[in-house]
């Protein structure tokens, strides 16, 4: 292990605190970027690190760990990449931290529309957009094992920060125009105005889970982490089955509202 002076380092907001805690070893082959990159991320998932606290500089925490500015930059790069760090000018590296939602259940919308009544810009990433064939998706939609269906597989954002990673279904037999959605803007519109289906309600199941070695990536978790699966049935105004849905989101920015009558 590598220990690392503290003197002469300027005192920084969270910047102490971060320096102390972090440990490079150098009898491992693993980078010392992705090293700090891992601590780093590690001490903002459990708390040590809040969103607003302030990071060294990378000349700063260079000098702390003895260790070239090259290094820290890019970890601080990766940390950005995953929208955990933000840089403000001579305002300087900032923990961004995830935010927090509590969404009221009750009605069926979109993640567009659900963010947006929260005060956050929403925004998504098409992962695989593609028809197919599937054995399995079909008997869900009750359809002949060849039938095809529109596969969307999206991460959708927050405020830049990666909140879900959905996989969803639609029926291409009672929706055929929806092989021509070139996925910019809500498929729920193009349902309604293009193919001309309404959809009027949905049954949706909630269970906890832990997060997938893919998923953790999405969401930047360093092991596998507590998550909501959201399972969605969305039915047209005729009762069919149009839209199968499978949302994994992050169980450490969700926790969702429910109105009971007495």
């Amino acid at each position: 292990m590598i220990a690392f002076p503290t003197s002469g380092v300027p005192p920084v907001s969270g910047g102490s605190t971060l320096i102390h805690q972090l440990q490079l070893d150098s009898a491992t082959s693993e980078p010392y970027y992705r090293q700090l990159t891992r601590q780093i991320l590690a001490l903002i998932q459990q708390g040590d690190l809040q969103p607003g606290a302030s990071l060294p500089s990378e000349r700063d925490l260079a000098e702390a760990l003895q260790v070239s500015r090259t290094t820290v930059k890019r970890c601080y790069d990766e940390l950005r990449g995953a929208m955990q760090l933000s840089t403000h000018g001579r305002g300087g590296t900032v923990v961004k931290g995830t935010p927090q939602l509590s969404p009221t259940l009750g009605r069926l919308k979109g993640f567009t529309e659900e963010m947006r009544e929260l005060g956050m810009t929403p925004s998504t990433r098409v992962v695989e957009h593609q028809i197919v064939a599937d054995r399995t998706v079909a008997s869900i939609f009750q359809r002949p094992s060849t039938a095809t269906f529109l596969k969307l597989v999206r991460i959708r954002y927050a405020d830049e920060v990666p909140m879900s990673r959905e996989v969803a279904w639609y029926d291409l037999t009672l929706a055929p125009d929806l092989a021509l959605w070139d996925t910019a803007g809500s498929i729920y519109t193009f349902l309604k105005e293009q193919c001309r289906v309404q959809l009027a309600n949905a049954e949706q199941s909630i269970e906890a889970v832990t997060s997938s070695a893919e998923e953790a990536a999405v969401f930047g978790f360093t092991a596998p982490s507590p998550c909501l699966l959201f399972k969605r049935r969305s039915l047209s105004e005729q009762h069919q089955l149009v839209e199968y849905v499978e949302g994994t989101f992050r169980g450490d920015a969700y926790s969702y509202r429910l109105t009971l009558r007495a």
